[in-house]
């Protein structure tokens, strides 16, 4: 049995938000890690999980990244309603002996507007992002059996290795384990 075919991609517009923007996007940034969460999602938070401490996460956490340079925040808005509905970071703070990689981070996509491409044309903008500051490979993690990891491989993602016992998961009653992928840009 095959998998039915994912629906194209339409409805909805992607942008870059910079550091100056944020602010006007908070509110949905905070929807989206919270509703995320809420339908399980094992992007480091732990149930209860309230909107303020999501709202706290891009303030706290990604704002600071985003204004010193070292993410760029991508985000898929809704045509219907022009709320934010996806959002994907590229982490290009590296190491200087790892000047070609960039970290895809925390790739969320509000359950409600899933199965519409979002996912899919947040990680195609985020490698074409990777390619302009010069990038030619992109890591990332996530939960080990996650609806993320059939996605990321059929993006040409390659598994470079599972690590048990991970995280606690979202509940924060058991460990998992998380599978960490890489894919080369440039094909080599």
């Amino acid at each position: 049995m095959t998998n039915p075919p994912e629906p194209p991609a339409s409805g909805f517009s992607l942008m870059r938000i910079e550091a100056a923007a944020m602010s006007d996007a908070l509110d949905d940034l905070a929807g989206i890690l919270h509703a995320c969460v809420s339908d399980g999602a094992a992007v480091s938070f732990i149930l209860p999980f309230a909107r303020d401490d999501a709202r706290a996460f891009w303030r706290d956490s990604v704002l600071p990244q985003v204004e010193a340079g070292a993410t760029i925040l991508l985000a898929a808005r809704d045509e219907t309603d022009g709320r934010l509905v996806g959002t994907v970071q590229l982490g290009i703070d590296t190491p200087p002996n790892q000047p070609h990689r960039a970290d895809l981070k925390k790739l969320l996509v509000h359950p409600r507007a899933r199965r519409r491409g979002i996912a899919r044309a947040l990680i195609t903008r985020l490698e074409g992002e990777a390619q302009a500051c010069g990038r030619s490979m992109i890591t990332l993690d996530t939960r080990t059996g996650d609806m993320a990891e059939p996605l990321y491989r059929a993006m040409g993602y390659e598994e470079a290795g599972v690590i048990p016992d991970y995280s606690l998961d979202v509940t924060g009653t058991r460990l998992e384990a998380t599978t960490v992928f890489y894919k080369r840009l440039n094909g080599k």
